[in-house]
């Protein structure tokens, strides 16, 4: 079981891994040994997930995600395969821990007299300045 927060947490079945080649340079042992990650998760059919916390995570992952629901993490950045695994979990629970808290409800507020006689002040200033930037007349 892997926890994401206090109400939901996964299973590790739900998650899939393959093991895949390292791209980029790395001498001859990166043509022998698939010490990359790609993590898959269905985030669609996950019990966890509700409908709202699953629109969050669709615009949280963006291009991580495929039309299917399906969250795809590739981790290459370390030279061993449980290095990337690891690193590919803890990816998925960054993602859906913050996919988990719900965004805060924006409190509408008006701006306070002084800061309307601040915005005027400095419009009335920018106004004179390119007022004096005019043409010169014969009898300055």
């Amino acid at each position: 079981m892997i926890r994401i927060t206090d109400s939901i947490s996964l299973h590790e079945q739900d998650l899939a891994f393959s093991f895949i080649r390292s791209p980029g340079p790395g001498g001859q042992n990166v043509n022998k040994v698939a010490s990359a990650v790609q993590l898959r998760f269905d985030a669609k059919t996950a019990g966890n997930i509700n409908a709202a916390m699953f629109a969050r995570l669709a615009r949280l992952a963006g291009s991580r995600m495929t039309r299917e629901g399906v969250i795809v993490i590739s981790a290459h950045q370390h030279r061993t395969q449980a290095m990337n695994k690891d690193d590919a979990v803890n990816r998925l629970v960054a993602l859906l821990k913050e996919a988990a808290v719900p965004p805060r409800r924006r409190v509408a507020t008006k701006p306070s007299r002084a800061a309307k006689e601040r915005r005027l002040e400095s419009k009335r200033k920018a106004s004179n300045i390119k007022k004096a930037r005019g043409r010169v007349s014969s009898t300055d």
